[in-house]
């Protein structure tokens, strides 16, 4: 049985990948077990599925190919879930009927587990003309809000939030708002954003020169290229968005620029993908495969790696087959072109074990050779998949083979696309591996670097207590374990002490035989100059990079990880905030047995009065005490009206049952609070809230507070400064429930507000 290389390995395994019942109960009862499962999906649709089944695990065993989490975690389970990690939708079309059809895709996809991404260029600026109903365009920030409270509220299968993307071209009308729109710190949390820059632009920037801001045929604004280029550097080094996408590069480079044009990608940005695009991801583990580590000649066995990555293509290029898709037009779109996306983690772990500092020249020449060794072996399987199964159903070899990207491939490998075709239109890409990584024994995650030689991390138990465990870098790890106590050597860096412009460097010579993206963040110094920042960007574009994306410390985000550490003193994390994609993936695993029910359970009963309701809710809330501290339990919600019952049962059966996990459950109410009514909320007690469901989220934090659970006043609720003049109707009559105002009238037999014209009627 595969011995996991560190406690927390087993521990993502059994959070995320282990099959199990609806009950907990194991089915996967090793790791074995689901590499075996994930085998024998794969190889279902060969015609001898037993030979490639064992193939297939071999490569899956002692974690040196990775399958992404989709993959990994559903293949072989039989549930309606995709094995796609990430889509592009359809293009949005200029219209509300398109717009909300649009919407209502990226739900259905959300649902199933994909992330996506959305061009919102399609859609006309702010305050143009709307012609048929004489009214003024709200423009695509708008929409954006709407998509951000959908995902809110959609749960994508396995993760409690979903992920977005949003571009838009740096010509749009309102590209200065979008720049500017993350800079709130509460909007659009669930989208990353990023500009679609074109080489005009870069080139106006260059040259100093103006810029037309337009839709259609008709020019909106013109400004000065290099000030639009500074306040999208300027948004970038305060508050780390919007990203930078090199747009013009991807469609000159696309294999597939003869049948489609790209405008968007995934949600981190290694996959630009046509409307409808989908890419599934999985990486060859570059930490398992060298030879000799630590010694003089320590080096990939490239026999070794080809005959890996073969292997690693033929399951991909399957799981095109076996995975089911949330829309139709995705799986038309995936057949027809046959993209996957094969990349790297634990490169930076590899380097280590070699010698090489991460970011010098000798260390980005190693990564371009094999990237390269990897592209090629990648390319050829292909072919020869395609001389067994066919080629992609739009191949066109002189076009395909006319393309930029494969000018520069090896002849051997042209002269095989050339006799065979080729099975996938595109082969390569480098996804960010977190979680994957984690499993695999902390290997560095895809091309980064590592970003902490150790840290501790926070495990709560059953029994409510927090225990400390060391979570080390796999290769810090192998050298402690060669050499004990010896000193790091010189070439051991990390993401703490690295120059922006290593990073540059290192992802300029991957992407040179990456033929999709890359995902990597740049980790900048809190205290770069913005001159110096923006020579990153510029770097990034001449060097050859096909976007760019930097994190530097900042009063929006804060800083995302935060370490004391020297070479000789493994650090422990000091405070974790931020997204996943950046950080060494949390502090705290939640547990994932409930926790049993005493007989005896005490609690509080609150009295909520919502104004549209003749009946009060009440919200009863019982506490469990372990290790002297009270904690949530479970929650019972009560009214004598009718019309919530079934949603106030499904809402207390799954909040009880988050309850019942343990750990830190305080994010039920930032979720039920965020939540609004289309038909607008109340004023209650000088208060605006949303919605009855925003209520609800007000009295758990009320009761977590008193219980000693949270700490402080609280997230707080909206206020209405004019509510504390009136002091609650202040003998006005019933408020608002739209705007709060006090002027409600009856108009034709309905109770209509004067203020704003809100009407329960209308």
């Amino acid at each position: 049985m595969t011995r996991f290389a560190a406690p927390i390995a087993e521990q993502i395994w059994d959070m995320k990948y282990r099959l199990k019942q609806a009950d907990g109960t194991a089915i996967d009862q090793t790791v074995e077990d689901s590499w075996r499962r994930i085998a024998r999906a794969t190889a279902a649709v060969e015609q001898d599925p037993a030979a490639w089944e064992d193939r297939f695990y071999a490569a899956l065993e002692d974690f040196r190919f990775l399958p992404a989490g989709r993959i990994t975690a559903g293949a072989g389970t039989d549930r309606s879930v995709t094995l796609f990690n990430c889509f592009v939708m359809g293009t949005i079309p200029d219209t509300m009927g398109g717009i909300f059809d649009a919407l209502k895709e990226a739900a259905l996809t959300m649902q199933q587990g994909g992330g996506i991404g959305y061009d919102f260029s399609t859609i006309r600026p702010k305050g143009a003309d709307v012609k048929g109903v004489a009214a003024d365009a709200s423009g695509p920030l708008s929409f954006m809000d709407v998509w951000d409270a959908m995902c809110r509220t959609i749960m994508s299968a396995g993760s409690r939030r979903g992920a977005m993307m949003a571009t838009m071209r740096c010509d749009h009308p309102d590209i200065e708002q979008f720049i500017s729109a993350k800079s709130d710190a509460a909007r659009l949390r669930n989208f990353n954003v990023s500009v679609l820059v074109t080489d005009a632009f870069m080139e106006a920037v260059k040259a100093d020169g103006s810029w037309d801001l337009k839709f259609g045929d008709k020019v909106y604004h013109t400004v000065e290229a290099r000030d639009l280029w500074n306040r999208i550097m300027r948004a970038t080094y305060d508050y780390a968005e919007p990203g930078v996408i090199f747009i013009d590069r991807i469609n000159q480079l696309n294999n597939l620029n003869y049948v489609e044009t790209i405008a968007a990608t995934n949600p981190c940005g290694e996959q630009p993908l046509p409307p409808y695009g989908a890419c599934l991801l999985g990486s060859i583990n570059l930490a398992r495969l060298i030879d000799r580590p630590f010694e003089d000649g320590a080096d990939i066995n490239a026999d070794e790696l080809d005959d890996l990555v073969a292997t690693a293509i033929r399951m991909m290029d399957n799981v095109v087959d076996a995975s089911r898709f949330p829309l139709p037009q995705q799986r038309d779109e995936a057949q027809a072109k046959r993209r996957i996306g094969l990349g790297v983690t634990g490169l930076a772990d590899a380097l280590l074990m070699m010698g090489l500092r991460y970011g010098s020249e000798e260390a980005a020449q190693q990564t371009e050779d094999w990237l390269h060794r990897i592209a090629r072996a990648a390319y050829l399987a292909s072919a020869h998949l395609a001389a067994e199964k066919g080629a992609f159903p739009l191949y066109d070899a002189d076009k395909y083979l006319a393309s930029e990207s494969l000018k520069h491939m090896d002849e051997d490998v042209r002269a095989a696309i050339r006799e065979n075709g080729i099975r996938n239109a595109l082969l390569t890409s480098i996804a960010p591996t977190g979680t994957i990584s984690l499993y695999a024994g902390n290997v560095s995650s895809g091309i980064e670097p590592v970003f902490a030689y150790a840290y501790t991390r926070k495990v709560l138990q059953k029994d409510g207590t927090k225990t400390e465990e060391e979570v080390v870098d796999y290769a810090v790890q192998m050298w402690r374990d060669r050499f004990g106590d010896a000193d790091l050597p010189d070439h051991f860096v990390n993401a703490q002490t690295l120059a922006p412009l290593d990073h540059v460097r290192m992802q300029a010579a991957a992407q040179k035989w990456v033929d999709s993206s890359i995902s990597k963040t740049i980790n900048c110094p809190e205290d770069i100059s913005f001159e110096a920042f923006k020579h990153v960007y510029m770097e990034a574009y001449e060097t050859g990079c096909k976007g760019c994306t930097t994190y530097r410390p900042n009063e929006v985000t804060g800083s995302v990880l935060t370490v004391s550490e020297t070479k000789d003193d493994a650090p422990e994390v000091i405070s974790l905030t931020g997204a996943e994609p950046q950080t060494p993936h949390g502090d705290v695993v939640y547990i994932s047995e409930p926790l049993d029910r005493p007989q005896q359970l005490e609690g509080q009963t609150y009295k909520l009065k919502w104004p549209d309701s003749e009946h009060a809710i009440y919200v009863t809330i019982n506490d469990i005490i372990l290790n002297g501290h009270r904690r949530p339990f479970e929650i019972f919600i009560n009214s004598k009206n009718m019309e919530h019952f079934a949603w106030t049962v499904a809402l207390t059966r799954m909040i009880s049952a988050v309850f019942r996990r343990g750990g830190d459950v305080s994010f039920v109410v930032e979720e039920l609070k965020a939540v609004f009514d289309p038909r607008g909320g109340a004023w209650v007690q000088g208060k605006y809230i949303p919605s009855i469901l925003a209520a609800i989220g007000g009295v758990i934090e009320r009761h977590l507070i008193a219980i000693g659970f949270l700490e402080g006043e609280g997230l707080g609720l909206k206020s209405d400064p004019q509510a504390d003049v009136v002091n609650l109707n202040g003998g006005r009559g019933k408020s608002c429930s739209s705007c709060g105002s006090y002027d409600m009238r009856m108009v034709e037999g309905c109770m209509t507000c004067m203020n704003c014209g809100y009407s329960k009627c209308g």
